[in-house]
């Protein structure tokens, strides 16, 4: 089986190679992909010659493509070998693991191809949810969740029409017992300490604010073709359930598992059988407390923002990914207080209007504006972080 892994360098890419590599000849590396890291890359390749690997972000280059060409691989540059690669004849399965709107051009095309959709890119189904699925659906695709919760959800699906309710459950972050006036002052290492899981920076900070939950439903919604008041979110801070399904019975299903993102990429990688992911057993005995919390909005407000946006629907859901993406950059980059993640995103949301998400171009166009915007509100809070 072929399989193509776009954003290989990450910790969604490593996991994968790890479970891969505990199953001998079953899958075959037939591409790589990196935003910009070629070194990284270029170490994978030494490990795992694929026949083709992909640095988006940078222009050709002579002199590296001869040093992937070393270890029996091709290396295209660009966007458009994304979609290159994702879409090739040879190419079974894609692991969509690149980070924000960056990675929705070359999902959509694995989608369009038909191929089997590994997908842990959230913002893919958040952006353009219905042209996704649409796609999916067209060109004979299959989709299969790999963020933890919503791989859940999906191994607890038995019945979708008797579906009461989705439960996703959320660590809460670093932050969930801090007080309130403190979180202005909070540091990008802070904020990308979670307490649970080994995340890259953007994610864990989304994880903070629980964006990451707010993207999650509007996923959860296109994924599972289900109305958005039956979805839930509540604060599991041990992060040993991963979400649950209520059913019109009363029965509340529930997946457990040590917070590791081998057995969910394991699962959608094995599909409908189940295969080793290398993950540590959970021990029923040491679990000394399951407990569960409502979200405070006043310390979250951006899982209100998207519950906000995908009631909106159309573009709104891209709107409020890109400017959640622009705001946590400076965040990051220390232009932006953590607090002003979320008013960026509100004050973005009242400014950009929503049109229908119709078509690619409408959604680029609409995160398009959105950065613009975000950015400009991003530039107008700095005098008071400096001051």
């Amino acid at each position: 089986m072929n399989l193509a892994i776009l954003g290989a360098t990450g910790s969604i890419g490593s996991s994968t190679l790890d479970v891969v590599s505990r199953h001998g000849g079953r899958y075959r590396i037939f591409a790589l992909t990196a935003n910009g890291r070629a070194d990284a890359l270029l170490a994978l390749c030494r490990t795992h010659h694929p026949p083709y690997a992909v640095l988006s972000s940078a222009a050709p280059d002579a002199k590296l493509a001869a040093a992937f060409k070393e270890c029996g691989t091709e290396l295209l540059f660009g966007a458009r070998a994304l979609e290159q690669v994702a879409s090739d004849s040879r190419v079974d399965v894609v692991m969509a693991a690149i980070v924000g709107a960056a990675g929705l051009a070359s999902t959509l095309a694995a989608a369009r191809a038909g191929k089997r959709v590994l997908l842990a890119n959230k913002e893919a189904l958040v952006m353009a949810g219905p042209l996704l699925t649409r796609a999916a659906r067209e060109g004979g695709a299959t989709l299969l969740p790999v963020d933890s919760e919503h791989n859940a959800v999906f191994q607890c699906l038995s019945d979708i029409k008797a579906v009461r309710r989705i439960v996703l459950t959320a660590s809460g972050g670093p932050f969930r017992t801090s007080a309130l006036d403190t979180l202005d002052a909070v540091t990008p290492d802070q904020a990308c300490a979670h307490p649970n899981w080994v995340m890259g920076r953007k994610i864990s900070v989304d994880s903070a604010t629980m964006m990451n939950k707010g993207l999650e439903v509007i996923e959860a919604r296109w994924l599972f073709d289900v109305p958005p008041q039956t979805i839930e979110v509540v604060i599991h801070p041990q992060s040993i359930v991963h979400s649950l399904v209520e059913y019109v019975d009363g029965s509340l299903i529930a997946q457990l598992s040590n917070p590791d993102m081998r057995v969910p990429i394991a699962h959608a990688l094995g599909y409908p059988e189940r295969i080793s992911s290398g993950a540590r057993s959970l021990d029923l005995t040491t679990m000394k407390d399951l407990t569960f919390e409502k979200p405070d909005e006043r310390r979250f407000p951006c899982l209100r923002l998207a519950y906000s946006a995908l009631e909106r629907g159309g573009t709104a859901p891209a709107i409020l990914n890109a400017a959640n993406e622009v705001a946590v950059e400076a965040f990051l980059a220390g232009r932006l207080p953590f607090t002003g993640i979320a008013r960026v995103i509100a004050e973005t949301l009242a400014a950009v209007g929503a049109g229908e998400a119709s078509s690619l171009d409408a959604v680029m166009a609409a995160d398009n504006e959105s950065r613009r915007a975000a950015g400009t509100r991003v530039a107008g809070l700095a005098p008071a972080l400096s001051s």
